[in-house]
C-alpha cells in the first residue's frame, strides 16, 4: 500500500492520472506535451505508477502506452477517484 500512496503523492504523476483516468489509452508524447515534462522525466512517472499497479502500458513501436489498470480493485480506484477529486476541487479554488 505505501507504495500506491507514495505514487499518488507527485503532482506530475496525480495530472498524469487525471489524463489516463478517462479509460483509454495515452502516449507518452502526449502526457509529455499536456504535461510540459521530458521523456524521461515522463516515462520515469509512469513507471512508477506501473509499478503501483496503477496503470498498464503497451509498447507501440518506439512508444508505450499507458491506461488505468483494469484489474485495480475497487477499493485502490476509490481512493484514486478521491485523490483525483480533491485535486480538481482544489485547481477550481485557486483559479
Amino acid at each position: 500500500m505505501q507504495d500506491f500512496l507514495t505514487a499518488l503523492a507527485d503532482p506530475v504523476r496525480r495530472a498524469a492520472l487525471a489524463i489516463v483516468w478517462d479509460g483509454s489509452e495515452h502516449c507518452v508524447c502526449e502526457l509529455m506535451a499536456k504535461l510540459d515534462a521530458t521523456q524521461s522525466r515522463m516515462s520515469r512517472h509512469m513507471k512508477t505508477l506501473k509499478l503501483a499497479g496503477i496503470v498498464v502500458d503497451r509498447r507501440d513501436a518506439q512508444w508505450v502506452r499507458y491506461r488505468r489498470n483494469p484489474n485495480l480493485p475497487p477499493e485502490r480506484i476509490a481512493i484514486v477517484d478521491a485523490v483525483l477529486d480533491a485535486e480538481r476541487a482544489s485547481d477550481r479554488e485557486i483559479a
